[in-house]
Formats: structure tokens, C-alpha cells, sequence
């Protein structure tokens, strides 16, 4: 490819349908892309990957570190991740908690060197260990499915308390699917309280999408990301090998009654009409066409092809905690007066210093607005 046919504002790869933008984020996936092997065992040795689980480590999330230093690393970065998984069956070869250890082993990395760097980003632990699920997963075993409108306030409930605490930056790290009831908790969030913050939901596999491309398409994978195969299977040796057994892994395939074309794969690989979550009825439901809890080929599943997905969020969410800190250092928010219908005079008491002198609870603000509760 020659750089005439490059679209402008782009960088060409090595894949003839595969740009990336002239910008910080498009830069930083090139980067990744065109990494040499070595050169992605680097960057995952950087975030000391892979690790046990740190959800009982002290220091490691909010709720297990010391009040005191809970305190002093805020006044150096006020940024939360809220890890967020599920309940759900993979397989035989895999545990129910899947979702949740991939989400929470990224995020525990990103804290691992942004701690290096002397200003750690913050964790919350997972609030969602069960989950809300799309339709067709209903009757599944292993698989517990919480009600929407609970996911929804419970998502919100804690964002409150986390903004009540100081932390009035707050990213979502989604590893399921329930997106649109995560992204539902956001909007409502503000609708229903009005506060000055920065307030984002990424779905992880989303964000790197480009790196769950199938080998045809100059990706790592044989297969297409769906549900518990290869892309999965492959996260699971690469994180927690311990919990996997590849003796009870089997390959299936979902059955679908259009033909493709109208609705996408899990990451949106080729930006059809419609995203695989904005419809039901087109295709078999889970119970009825793989019950084995698997929807791919888990068989085809190695280490080796997870580490550079991984390496590529590893650095994204790493650049958007450094651009949210550049843009609001800790202790600072967007302007009240631009980003809700609050004054600044009135969201002076509520936005210093928890306990500090003349401090007030957000739990005492005043309500405005649409917001409604169940």
C-alpha cells in the first residue's frame, strides 16, 4: 500500500481494509499492531502480566487499602476504574467467573504501573459479579442473570458513593454483555443528580476491537470473538491457565436464521446494520442451540493469541487515565456551569475535600431534573 491511498488523517497497516487515526489513540494501536512478539511480551511484562487475582490484596483496591492511603493516593490521581463482569457458563473448560477475572486482571495491571509511575490509578472492586444478561441466556446453568433495573441502580448506587468519596472520575470497564444497561446507569446517573465529573463506559473487547481480528484479516484468531471459543479460551491461559482444563473443551457453532450480513459479531468486526445486542429471535437461543455454554471453537484457544488484544487495552486505558489527568488534574472537574445545570457556587461545599472544613455530603444535594428511581 502507498501512502496515496491512505485516507487522509489515517495511518496504513499492513491489512488493505485496516486504518488507524493520525492521533494519541490511533498512534498508540499502531504502535501495538506492528509490535514484534518480543516487543508485546515487554509491554505485558510492564504491567507484571499475567498475575493472580488481587481482589483480597492489600493496597490493591480501594476497599482493601488503608483508609489513610486511600486518602493520599486520591490527592495524586482521583480517577476509579469499576471493573465489571458477570455470572455466566463458559464451557467446561472454563469457570463461571470468567467475565469478571479478565476485567479485573486489566485493571489491576493498569494499577500496577501507573503505581510505578507514582500516581496509581484507583480501583473499586466489582460490583456486578453476577450480571445482567441479553434474553437469550435466559435458562442457562452457571449463568445468573440479575434484573436490569437492579444492575442499572446498583450501578448507580455506587458511582454515588465513589463520587461522594472523591472520586468524580469514573470509567466503567466492561467485560459482558450488558452494555446498554451499564451505559442506561451513566445517563441516568447525571439525569438524576447532576454532578460534575468525567462518567464513561468502555466494553474492553470493543475498544481493541482490531485485535480480534481472525488471521484472514491479519489479527491472531482463527475464528471471529463470540462467547467462551477461541478468543476467550485463549484470555483464560493467558491470565489464569490454573482455572482452565482444555481436556473438556469443544467447539460449537450458534445457529442463525438470516443470512449474515445484518447483524455483527461480539466486537463489532465489520460494522454491519446492526450490533448482535439490538435484536432477538434472529438466532437460536443459547440453551436451545449450545447448550454447552460454548458458541465458537474453543479447542483453537493458546496463550499466545491473547497477548496482544491485551497488550493493546493495557496501554489504551493507560493513555486515558494520563489524558483525564492532564485535562482535570486530581482534585479538579470539568466546569460545573458547562457539564450540568448546577452553578458553581452551589457545588463549592460538595466538591472539597471529603470531611474537610465546611465539606458537605452529596447525599444532602438538592435534586434536579428528569432522573426518576424504581
Amino acid at each position: 500500500m502507498t501512502d496515496r491511498t491512505v485516507p487522509e488523517g489515517f495511518l496504513p497497516t499492513n491489512q488493505p481494509d485496516l486504518f488507524f487515526e493520525d492521533n494519541e489513540v490511533g498512534r498508540l494501536k499502531k504502535q501495538v499492531w506492528d509490535a514484534s512478539d518480543e516487543e508485546i511480551d515487554a509491554i505485558l511484562a510492564e504491567y507484571d502480566i499475567p498475575s493472580p487475582v488481587e481482589w483480597a490484596k492489600p493496597g490493591s483496591y480501594i476497599q482493601t487499602t488503608t483508609r489513610w492511603q486511600v486518602e493520599e493516593n486520591r490527592k495524586k490521581n482521583d480517577i476509579v476504574f469499576i471493573p465489571v463482569g458477570c455470572t455466566e457458563l463458559h464451557g467446561k473448560h472454563l469457570p463461571s467467573a470468567a467475565d469478571t477475572l479478565y476485567v479485573s486482571a486489566i485493571c489491576e495491571g493498569v494499577r500496577r504501573y501507573t503505581a510505578r509511575k507514582g500516581a496509581a490509578v484507583n480501583l473499586a472492586l466489582p460490583p456486578l459479579n453476577y450480571g445482567g444478561h441479553p434474553f437469550h441466556h435466559l435458562g442457562m446453568p452457571g449463568t445468573v442473570i440479575v434484573r436490569e433495573h437492579v444492575v442499572r441502580e446498583m450501578m448507580i448506587d455506587v458511582m454515588l458513593g465513589l463520587w461522594n468519596d472523591g472520586f468524580r472520575k469514573q470509567l466503567i470497564v466492561n467485560n459482558h454483555g450488558q452494555l446498554w444497561m451499564l451505559e442506561s446507569a451513566v445517563q441516568e446517573f447525571q439525569k438524576r443528580y447532576q454532578l460534575p465529573g468525567i462518567f464513561r463506559v468502555i466494553d474492553w473487547h470493543r475498544g481493541v476491537r482490531e485485535f480480534f481480528r481472525p488471521t484472514e484479516r491479519g489479527g491472531q484468531m482463527g475464528t471471529n470473538f463470540v462467547h467462551a471459543d477461541e478468543s476467550e479460551t485463549s484470555l483464560s491461559l493467558l491470565l489464569h491457565p490454573d482455572m482452565v482444563d482444555m481436556a473438556y473443551a469443544v467447539d460449537t457453532e450458534g445457529k442463525n436464521y438470516l443470512p449474515e450480513g445484518h447483524y455483527d459479531k461480539s466486537v463489532d468486526p465489520y460494522g454491519r446494520p446492526s450490533r448482535w445486542s439490538e435484536g432477538e429471535g434472529h438466532f437460536a437461543i443459547e440453551i436451545a442451540a449450545t447448550p454447552e455454554g460454548v458458541v465458537g471453537k474453543a479447542k483453537s484457544g493458546a496463550a499466545q493469541k491473547a497477548k496482544r488484544p491485551m497488550a493493546a487495552i493495557l496501554k489504551y486505558l493507560t493513555l486515558w487515565n494520563d489524558h483525564v489527568l492532564e485535562a482535570f488534574p486530581a482534585g479538579k472537574v470539568p466546569p460545573v456551569e458547562e457539564v450540568t445545570l448546577r452553578t458553581e457556587k452551589e457545588m463549592e461545599p460538595y466538591l472539597r475535600e471529603p470531611l474537610s472544613k465546611g465539606w458537605k455530603t452529596v447525599y444532602a444535594i438538592p435534586r434536579l431534573g428528569q432522573g426518576t428511581e424504581v
